[in-house]
């Protein structure tokens, strides 16, 4: 039995560092779960782990799309649940790291969308709302995918209502059947204080390791799509647009990250079956020990 291993939690809560440390355990490999990090050229906004920092541990789904690609929440499902198949049947624990609920939960769950292509019906029901009234609704059904389409991607603004309106929520909180066996799910949290402390320091390093010059490439070249909405990325947009001061850009992105990770919690905790661990900054290398531990007594390798 190939365990698969999943590790959730807020941003800046340290799941890079467990699954590192997990994946040298289990002699397994990482695949990046977070929707962002799939994009090339978004790397310092994404807390992206570079190849000096991967200890020589093989991660996966890293820089796979150009970012003007645009994809779904049924695309990404897909490139995931290939991914650990494949390794599974390599005989290779899987690590699986992310902080997006909506897109994990496709993932890991028998998650059946409610028809792959958009119905006449939609265009006809949403013909006269313009793409920011398709925008505030699907704000309102489902935030979580609106975070990931760009408001005025028409085409994409509709299919997401659609899966945002489907059935397939309700589905998973009514059977909550896991796809893979040997499953362990574990969740970092963190005292809120705390949290917010290191996000505003996270932002405050991405600044200095040079976030402002890899987001005016990118505007630079003229992204607008679903890449550029990404927290740290469309806040510089608007400076570099002159809507805002560059001060004012990071205490958005600050603002927004924490807004974020509040409602990563809530997901995760109203979503999913995860196990969870209290994260101290100044210990995390104890927790981490400790579910090291948990986890051999669970796993069947």
């Amino acid at each position: 039995m190939i365990p698969l291993i999943v590790i959730v939690g807020p941003t800046s809560v340290g799941k890079t560092a467990l699954s590192l440390h997990l994946a040298e355990m289990f002699h397994g490999e990482i695949i990046s779960a977070d929707s962002m990090q799939f994009y090339k050229g978004l790397n310092i906004g994404t807390a992206k782990i570079q190849s000096k920092d991967m200890q020589g541990i093989k991660h996966h789904l890293i820089d796979i799309l150009e970012p003007t690609e645009e994809f779904s929440v049924a695309d990404y499902q897909k490139l995931v649940r290939n991914k650990i198949d494949e390794l599974i049947q390599n005989n290779i624990p899987v690590i699986l790291v992310g902080g997006s609920g909506l897109f994990l939960q496709s993932v890991l769950y028998q998650y059946e969308f409610d028809g792959q292509k958009r119905q006449n019906r939609t265009n006809v029901l949403y013909e006269a709302f313009t793409n920011e009234d398709l925008y505030e609704l699907l704000k309102k059904t489902n935030p979580t995918i609106a975070l990931t389409v760009h408001p005025n991607n028409r085409r994409r603004l509709l299919r997401s209502i659609e899966i945002a309106e489907s059935k397939a929520d309700s589905y998973i909180d009514k059977g909550k059947i896991l796809n893979y066996q040997n499953t362990v799910m574990i969740g970092l949290e963190m005292e809120r204080t705390a949290l917010y402390s290191q996000i505003n320091q996270r932002v405050d390093d991405m600044i200095d390791a040079g976030l402002i010059e890899e987001a005016k490439g990118l505007y630079d070249r003229n992204i607008h799509g679903q890449s550029s909405m990404a927290i740290g990325y469309k806040e510089l947009y608007a400076y570099f647009d002159g809507l805002c001061t560059l001060e004012e850009a990071i205490n958005i992105i600050k603002m927004q990250s924490r807004r974020f990770s509040k409602r990563q919690m809530t997901w995760f905790k109203n979503k999913m079956d995860v196990e969870w661990y209290e994260v101290v900054p100044e210990h995390l290398k104890e927790t981490i020990e400790l579910i090291t531990s948990d986890i051999q007594k669970k796993v069947r390798v």
